[in-house]
């Protein structure tokens, strides 16, 4: 079995707005398109199953950057704008939080009669699973959320998430059906989170013959495990800090859309007229969608394209999300007529912003960058669960400079 890692998380309470929720649907779908389009269901399944990829798809999408609220909203916004059109996808979400994470069974027993898979299998894959994450492995962290993500080729993937009262995280596990051995005999590749001291693991090599015994499972940084098993442990701090990002690529990202914008993107046509703050969002989302999974180990970072509903690191901008919407959903229309140079474009731009980083050394200070942001919120619409964000009355006097 593939386990694709896991993420530990502060726990974060609060409902998302509907202003925002509706837009996470719409431009969630958006970059699942486009990634279907270019690279297959399974890469969206496999992207789904790094749980570095998944934080940093939910920061672009304006959710809290480090919360585990992230999981619930940006699971329960795909399942809403996805299913309604997954025949024509080819990708089901089902399950969900509480009661609706019982759910799943039938709702998989229902796409199977539909695709012809074989639901017993899928439901069997569903519930171990869970079993696995809940209850043979016991590290001190009670599943409240399931969700199951399957293509009609067969494919799944899993994001489920637990809760631990006495320290106040939540953890997310990622699964990916890709290689699948065994769900019972040493399925994990690795696991690292806070060391909770001994814990319950029946899935190990040891407990072949009964799977009752207590093992003692340590914690460890290897390398090689690292690679094979991704872990993603975010701080209890909500503002976003110059330790959370890897500041090259923000540099490169705010020079090349903000500073070099009008010489170096003159040839993609369809960001012609489009703004440096809108370029900027751009860039991120394109990330999202083309970036090699090196370049998501700073979830904090995608941040920067649509901000934060609890205004960190600066309030949604209503304004740029809604025009870059408007761009991915043109390019994707356009693709289905035959003409895939919008698409094309978005891409482009994601590979001169990496290029321009082998050859780039940003010195800022990331907290001109967020006052600048927050300064300006005003003029892109700005807005979180507060609140309109307003004009400042004196506006603070900020030289910014990135190289």
């Amino acid at each position: 079995m593939k386990r694709s890692g896991t993420a530990t998380l502060p726990l974060h309470y609060g409902k998302v707005p509907p202003w925002l929720y509706e837009r996470m649907s719409v431009l969630g779908l958006s970059i699942v398109e486009v990634m279907l389009a270019d690279y297959g269901k399974n890469e969206v399944l496999k992207r789904l199953a790094d749980p570095f990829w998944f934080q940093s798809f939910g920061a672009v999408m304006g959710m809290d950057w480090h919360s585990s609220g992230i999981t619930t909203s940006v699971m329960g916004s795909l399942k809403q704008s996805i299913n309604p059109r997954s025949k024509e996808l080819g990708i089901y979400i089902c399950g969900g939080k509480g009661r609706f994470s019982k759910e799943t069974p039938n709702e998989l027993l229902i796409i199977a009669d539909k695709t012809g898979l074989n639901g017993t299998e899928l439901v069997r894959a569903s519930k171990l699973s869970a079993k696995v994450d809940n209850t043979a492995i016991q590290d001190g962290y009670q599943l409240y959320l399931h969700n199951f993500i399957v293509s009609n080729e067969g494919n799944w993937a899993v994001v489920q998430q637990g809760m631990n009262d006495s320290d106040g995280t939540a953890r997310r596990y990622h699964w990916h059906s890709e290689n699948m051995e065994s769900f019972v005999d040493e399925p994990h590749k690795g696991i690292q989170g806070i060391n909770q001291g001994q814990i319950l693991n029946l899935t190990a090599s040891e407990a072949k013959e009964s799977r009752k015994g207590i093992l003692e499972i340590s914690h460890t940084n290897s390398e090689k495990i690292m690679q094979d098993f991704a872990n993603l442990i975010l701080p209890a701090h909500h503002d976003v800090r110059a330790s959370d990002v890897d500041l090259k690529k923000l540099g490169t990202l705010l020079y090349m859309t903000r500073e070099n914008q009008p010489q170096n993107f003159e040839e993609l046509l369809l960001l012609k007229g489009v703004g440096p703050r809108t370029l900027q969002s751009l860039a991120l989302v394109s990330e999202v969608i083309h970036g090699a999974p090196s370049r998501f180990r700073d979830p904090a970072r995608f941040s920067f394209a649509h901000g934060g509903k609890d205004g960190h690191p600066f309030p949604v901008p209503l304004k740029v999300y809604d025009e870059t919407i408007g761009i991915l959903q043109k390019g994707i229309e356009k693709s289905k007529l035959g003409n895939s140079d919008k698409l094309k474009s978005i891409n482009k731009l994601h590979t001169i912003i990496s290029e321009a980083e082998k050859n780039f050394t940003p010195d800022f200070n990331i907290n001109d960058v967020i006052e600048e942001e927050r300064q300006n919120s005003w003029r892109f619409g700005g807005k979180t669960v507060f609140g309109d964000a307003e004009k400042p009355s004196k506006p603070k006097p900020i030289q910014l400079s990135l190289f």
